[in-house]
């Protein structure tokens, strides 16, 4: 069996003041996706910062970041829609006009820890409406139960392909699902007979919910975004350590860790179609 490594170098809330370690810059960013490529990871969950280090969904930061990895290695690309709590829903969208070969889709509007994540219905069918008309797979990120009933009604309406549906069970943000075993278990019951799936474990349970989802036959995602430590108390050196950690973890369980080529075929990639990008 193999198993499909994700790294995400920087998510929207960790500042470098928080582990000097963090890649903000596109440079950075890029360096620490081409280390995790060398060390088994075969797609990069890419945010973006701008100049101030802070989220942004500026296209031609983006594109440069995206360019920089493309240049270096063939890491596939997933580009989150997120972004950041105060970037508006339309910036978020736009930048799946890129054409990356993923991104993530957020079904539902939730407090995320003490702000509010914004994502209105009508603007996440026409996301998910736009990402089918560009061949971009949507990642869909689950942080609670009704999270996932949402996506099979996405899917029910059309705006999902329901073949080899991509989720993302995240657990440990406040306002979502607590970061347990059986939260993750719960959520795992309910998925599609065929759903391609990863744990994202926020927090001082990433080690323990990744080991989980491996050994229920999930895929693994590693990196800053989801913990800044390698271990209690120490601050991870980036994020290929904790890449480094998860190809163990699927080693030790006798799993095969996935390459880019093997990956596109178990996530079932088609190439993006050709439109009239911004």
């Amino acid at each position: 069996m193999a198993v499909v490594v994700t790294v995400a170098p920087v998510g929207p809330i960790a500042m470098k003041a928080d582990n000097p370690h963090l890649p903000t810059q596109p440079g950075e960013i890029a360096d620490a996706v081409v280390e995790a490529h060398q060390s088994g990871a075969a797609i990069a969950h890419l945010h973006f910062r701008d100049v101030r280090d802070r989220p942004t969904a500026d296209l031609k930061i983006a594109r440069r970041t995206i360019e920089m990895i493309a240049d270096r290695c063939p890491v596939l690309v997933q580009v989150s829609t997120g972004v950041g709590l105060d970037v508006p829903f339309a910036d978020r969208a736009a930048l799946v006009e890129l054409q990356p070969r993923m991104a993530t889709l957020n079904p539902c509007s939730m407090t995320f820890g003490s702000a509010v994540f914004d994502n209105p219905p009508k603007d996440v069918r026409r996301l998910a409406a736009r990402m089918r008309d560009l061949g971009v797979k949507p990642e869909l990120e689950i942080y609670d139960s009704g999270h996932l009933d949402e996506c099979l009604r996405l899917r029910d309406e059309g705006f999902v392909d329901p073949d080899r549906m991509q989720f993302s069970i995240v657990l440990g943000v406040r306002g979502g699902m607590a970061a347990t075993a059986d939260n993750l278990l719960a959520m795992v019951r309910r998925l599609p007979h065929d759903a391609i799936w990863q744990v994202v474990a926020v927090g001082r349970e990433n080690l323990r919910l990744t080991a989980f989802a491996l050994a229920l036959g999930g895929n693994a995602r590693a990196g800053l975004e989801d913990t800044l430590y390698i271990k209690r108390g120490k601050l991870s050196q980036g994020s290929r350590p904790l890449v480094d950690r998860a190809v163990r973890l699927a080693t030790d369980l006798d799993l095969q860790v996935a390459s880019v080529e093997e990956a596109e075929r178990l996530l079932g990639l088609g190439q993006p179609k050709a439109s009239g990008a911004r």
